[in-house]
């Protein structure tokens, strides 16, 4: 944030930033959840995890896929993302009331790509990025399938980062009354997270600016 502090004639160490942002509630905190989305015990093909040593260096070369839940007071509900792994855009994503495939598809479906030569789609070994009907989808659209091997949340740890920043800087981790309400959220804290959040691993750019500079 130096350029940023310099156009305000701020001057400011490390420590002392995080002291004051400390002194007024500002840190966040990861929070501990709770509830399973990944149920690798299944009767389908589990893929091997070919990404482990690529170096990811332009969008739509690797796609990270994940489910986490959102709550509500009559129970949660499962948000499913799709982020480029080079600018850490969400670029498809869906809100469902039920952990069935048909959210996971829904959210490949809303993202057409222009140039997916060589697209590896990663997720974690759950049944429904394995099963028949979305590997069948990855496969027509000629993109390479990669799943988590062993410590999947290591393995998968950009989706993993995506789903916390959500929850812990846009509020998704709240109870919500019903689904309209955590729909209006999810979309506007996605909005905000492409959009305007600016990322560290970006050199402070947001996902939007990596992704179509670079696109």
């Amino acid at each position: 944030m130096t350029d940023e502090f310099g156009k305000a004639n701020l001057k400011i160490g490390r420590d002392t930033l995080f002291s004051i942002l400390r002194k007024h509630g500002m840190l966040t905190l990861r929070k501990k959840y709770s509830s399973r989305t990944t149920n690798s015990l299944h009767r389908f093909r589990k893929y091997k995890n070919i990404i482990k040593d690529v170096k990811v260096t332009r969008p739509n070369q690797v796609w990270a896929s994940d489910i986490t839940y959102i709550r509500t007071i009559k129970g949660f509900c499962y948000l499913a993302l799709i982020t480029d792994m080079h600018s850490r855009k969400i670029i498809g994503y869906d809100l469902s009331n039920s952990l069935e495939l048909k959210g996971c598809v829904r959210a490949k479906a809303l993202y057409q790509a222009k140039d997916i030569d060589g697209l590896v789609h990663h997720s974690d070994r759950g049944i429904q990025y394995c099963s028949n009907v979305y590997t069948q989808i990855l496969k027509r659209n000629r993109i390479d399938i990669s799943m988590t091997e062993e410590n999947h949340c290591y393995e998968n740890a950009l989706a993993e980062g995506v789903n916390g920043i959500l929850k812990d800087e846009f509020y998704l981790d709240q109870t919500f009354t019903d689904m309209a309400h955590p729909k209006r959220a999810t979309k506007n804290a996605i909005k905000l997270y492409n959009e305007i959040r600016l990322h560290l691993s970006l050199n402070f750019k947001t996902p939007n600016m990596v992704y179509l500079k670079t696109a």
